[in-house]
């Protein structure tokens, strides 16, 4: 039996459940961002449920993650917009898989690769309307629809749709994401000049799915909100988060008022108290930065985590608890017992909760449940 210190489990019922929640707030279809591994729930069975619930398209960023859906059977419409220039384009549309293109170099790179392999690939064009990370500048606009037109022309491309991304949509009220609406607007017209018609247009993200339907146009790009964690500080929408990251303590200390504990002795007991060790550290996606903050879920309470988290271990104060080796510890769930949810690690850790959603449970076992 391989040692297991940690357990992180996905609940595929919330999946389901958040992306009917997401389609309820919308007359557009819904694409299941799964890149980073479906956000570290796992991007496959994570596909499977999003599906089932009504998403019909599938992101990632990367070939490998768009051929791993593929390879798993999942033939849905999925869209891959994150390529080097020396990408290997061939398998992706033999597996028909979309492509986002932002420069004249990628699009004369991908029509190339679909003359080799037969047949014309399907490109989303993307645009940069301020958030100034990838996409087409205003400036170089013109230049990429016409190269794509030309394409069009030749046969070897279709262009399925255009697109961008928001940079402040989980800020209600911010003037950036009208200026990205009217500027998104612009470029379309633009494609429109040159006489293309994509099929799909999209813009919004999850904060702007779930509050601003004048983006939403044909398609909505869901990945935070898929996995239950709601993207707009101070509002809900019913989404239900879908990862619970566990373990047990593996010591327990009785020690009496002053006992420093874990390096430096940056934090010293003021009672007497009980520690509870557990096998979790930064490694398992603990970030440092939650020291002095952070807690856990242990006998019925929330316990902090006391001094240094370490490579594979951190130290709960269980203050007067009865705490016994063996016992169960919840890192993170979905925080209906009172339990710390990924979106609390993350005020504590001064991150988003994406970021530990994806760093959890490195050298944890992974179950999927409710599938």
């Amino acid at each position: 039996m391989i040692e297991q210190t940690a357990r992180l489990t996905v609940d595929l019922a919330a999946v389901r459940a958040n992306v009917r929640a997401i389609s309820a707030c919308t007359r557009a279809a819904v694409m299941a961002v799964v890149k980073a591994d479906g956000f570290g729930h796992g991007a496959v069975p994570v596909a499977r449920a999003a599906l089932s619930g009504g998403a019909t398209w599938l992101g990632v960023t990367s070939a490998a993650e768009a051929l791993r859906l593929r390879q798993a059977g999942i033939d849905a419409p999925v869209l891959s917009w994150l390529h080097p220039i020396d990408t290997d384009f061939e398998p992706l549309i033999r597996r028909e898989v979309d492509l986002g293109v932002s420069t004249v170099a990628h699009l004369r790179r991908i029509a190339g690769a679909a003359e080799a392999a037969g047949r014309a690939v399907r490109v989303h064009l993307k645009i940069d309307t301020g958030l100034n990370r990838n996409g087409a500048s205003a400036n170089d606009w013109p230049e990429v629809v016409a190269w794509a037109a030309k394409l069009v022309a030749e046969g070897w491309l279709s262009v399925t749709g255009v697109w961008s991304h928001l940079a402040a949509a989980d800020l209600p009220g911010d003037r950036m994401t009208d200026l990205q609406l009217a500027a998104f607007r612009d470029a379309v017209a633009a494609v429109h000049a040159a006489g293309l018609r994509p099929e799909l247009l999209h813009l919004a993200n999850s904060a702007a799915t779930l509050t601003r339907p004048d983006t939403h146009f044909d398609l909505c790009r869901v990945g935070l909100a898929l996995y239950g964690v709601e993207p707009v500080a101070g509002r809900r929408h019913g989404l239900r988060p879908a990862m619970t990251l566990s373990t047990n303590v593996i010591n327990v200390k009785r020690v009496p008022a002053g006992t420093g504990v874990s390096y430096r002795h940056e934090y010293t007991v003021r009672r007497p108290s009980t520690l509870a060790l557990l096998p979790l550290g930064y490694a398992d996606g603990l970030p440092r930065t939650a020291e002095g903050r952070a807690h856990v879920w242990l006998g019925g309470h929330r316990c902090p985590i006391v001094g240094r988290i370490t490579m594979d271990q951190c130290v709960v104060d269980a203050g007067g608890l009865p705490v016994a080796i063996g016992d169960p510890v919840t890192v993170f769930g979905p925080g209906d017992d009172g339990e710390p949810t990924a979106a609390d690690w993350a005020t504590w850790a001064g991150t988003n909760p994406h970021e530990i959603m994806t760093g959890a449970g490195a050298r944890a076992e992974r179950t999927w449940e409710g599938a």
